[in-house]
């Protein structure tokens, strides 16, 4: 038996280019907001021990510079992820039922959280850091 052959309407088209901007950027917002929040939870948490006009600065002590590289790591973790979590909804979106599609779709959204989750665990990793050193 032959099958009809499935076609898409203008519709279906418009809502899919619809849903991948809408992905595109509510990955764009939700990458921003966990870096400006893991960003100022860090600064808040380093406020009593390095001012925030000695950061901007040439560091003075081991603890500046660490913090200083931590922030920086923070920073392109959570832009890598929010990259992998657009990348993998977009996937998501344009899998089209496909189950071989769905499942890479499936992997990129997992390794964005897993970025996200090493993102937010850069400051106890720096803090263990800072007591192997003794700094």
């Amino acid at each position: 038996m032959i099958r009809p052959r499935r076609t898409t309407s203008s519709q279906t088209h418009s809502l899919k280019i619809f849903l991948v901007v809408l992905v595109v950027l509510g990955g764009l917002v939700v990458g921003t907001l966990l870096e400006y929040a893991i960003a100022h939870a860090a600064a808040y948490a380093n406020a009593t021990s390095v001012t925030l006009a000695s950061t901007a600065a040439v560091p003075s002590s081991l603890n500046a510079v660490i913090d200083n590289l931590r922030n920086v790591i923070v920073g392109l973790l959570v832009a890598l992820a929010t990259l992998f979590l657009t990348v993998g909804g977009v996937r998501y979106i344009l899998a089209g039922g496909d189950p071989g599609e769905v499942e890479a779709a499936k992997k990129t959204l997992r390794y964005a959280a897993l970025g996200y989750g090493i993102a937010v665990l850069a400051p106890l990793l720096v803090t263990i850091l800072k007591g192997i050193v003794g700094a």
